[in-house]
């Protein structure tokens, strides 16, 4: 692999490599990564992606990085991290020989059942490719195949996509975005801050192990210890969103979008219509009901990773009704920069809070960047390998 000598400098590498980019042609294979932190929606917008009958999805199978080598920090591991997910794009699970057992199952994979792809042939062949599936029912009858089935299931698919909670630095992806092996585009999920604290507070035992990797464990104690996650976590939005629309090549801008998780709640046809066109896939019928179902139902979900039918607007604005004021009085505090750069509204009070016609994003919404031209959509068999 060609690289620049060590005296050029770093912004000329980055668009060197971009005009090496242009110069390939185009993977047939679409890779997609849905970047975002904990509790702020991912788990649903990830399923917006792996209930298409065309994607192949993984839910965080980084996971298993920080799980087998969660004494280091999240930023040592991020080379880690971003070697398997290169490697799952190209569909080579060889990768996790070295996180997971070698006698292992498919249902070993970290939320394996939150991949329709992983419920259907030949994965398991309980259900079709065509099918909605629920992770309940793919748990109940798809857990004892073969973990071989996953690379099998992978090279099927024109899309594949990932979910991924701990990159916290866009430049740790510049050799994805410029390998001219990939066609690689990055969905920057974002969520206000108030409603992520307060929904990482009802999660928080499954939230732990993380924290400390993100913070360490000393920053990760006392009453402060929810808030130095949380500026953390801000901070890294800032930095991806400067990187994502201002810093790239303007060859590579294309392929970076941002969305607000309150603006999907608020018109998810609409919203899931433009993600599924960055990604160029198809709105199917089948799935548009699917979407405005599960959006529109009564619940506001109770289980980590739950995506079950809920009304996802009420779920949005849940903070506003119980966490107290002085909480978020502390976490404007850590993280008014990102909420101010992303469209979220500062509350300078309790009546504030309460008012529920005050609307706390900002009527501009944050700029997307140009979207990739439109190819023809193939069917999960035409790319076999």
């Amino acid at each position: 692999r060609w690289l620049p000598p060590p005296t050029v400098p770093s912004c000329c590498v980055l668009g060197l490599l971009a005009v090496t980019f242009l110069q390939q042609e185009k993977p047939s294979r679409v890779h997609i990564l849905i970047l975002s932190s904990w509790r702020s929606g991912s788990s649903f917008t990830g399923q917006l992606f792996s209930q298409h009958p065309n994607v192949f999805y993984l839910m965080e199978p980084a996971w298993h990085v920080w799980t087998t080598m969660h004494q280091n920090t999240a930023h040592s591991l991020h080379m880690a991290v971003r070697d398997l997910v290169r490697s799952v794009f190209h569909c080579d699970m060889s990768v996790f020989d070295a996180y997971m057992s070698r006698g292992r199952k498919k249902s070993d994979l970290f939320q394996w059942e939150t991949s329709r792809a992983l419920c259907s042939p030949p994965a398991c062949d309980a259900f079709q490719h065509s099918d909605i599936i629920t992770k309940s029912h793919c748990k109940t009858v798809c857990s004892k195949y073969p973990f071989s089935t996953v690379e099998q299931a992978c090279r099927l698919y024109s899309h594949v996509v990932l979910k991924e909670v701990r990159f916290f630095d866009l430049k740790v992806l510049y050799p994805l975005l410029s390998d001219p092996s990939l066609n690689f585009r990055i969905i920057h999920l974002v969520r206000d801050p108030r409603a992520v604290f307060l929904s990482r507070e009802k999660a928080a035992p499954e939230l732990v192990r993380d924290s400390d990797i993100v913070v360490g464990p000393k920053n990760n104690q006392g009453e402060m210890g929810p808030y130095n996650v949380m500026q953390e976590i801000c901070k890294s939005h800032i930095q991806i969103y400067t990187e994502g629309s201002q810093a790239l090549p303007s060859s590579l801008k294309g392929r970076y979008m941002l969305v607000r998780y309150e603006d999907i709640v608020k018109d998810p046809l609409e919203k899931a219509a433009e993600l599924y066109k960055f990604a160029e896939l198809g709105f199917l019928q089948k799935l548009q009901r699917w979407v405005y179902n599960i959006t529109h139902g009564k619940g506001l979900g109770a289980e980590a990773f739950d995506t079950s039918s809920r009304n996802a607007v009420s779920v949005s604005q849940a903070w506003r009704k119980s966490l107290p004021f002085h909480k978020i009085q502390k976490l404007q505090q850590v993280c008014k920069d990102a909420m101010e750069l992303l469209g979220y509204r500062l509350l300078a009070s309790q009546e504030e809070q309460k008012n529920m016609t005050l609307d706390l994003l900002l009527s501009q919404h944050p700029p997307t960047r140009q979207k990739p031209e439109l190819r023809t959509e193939k069917s999960p068999t035409a790319l076999a390998s």
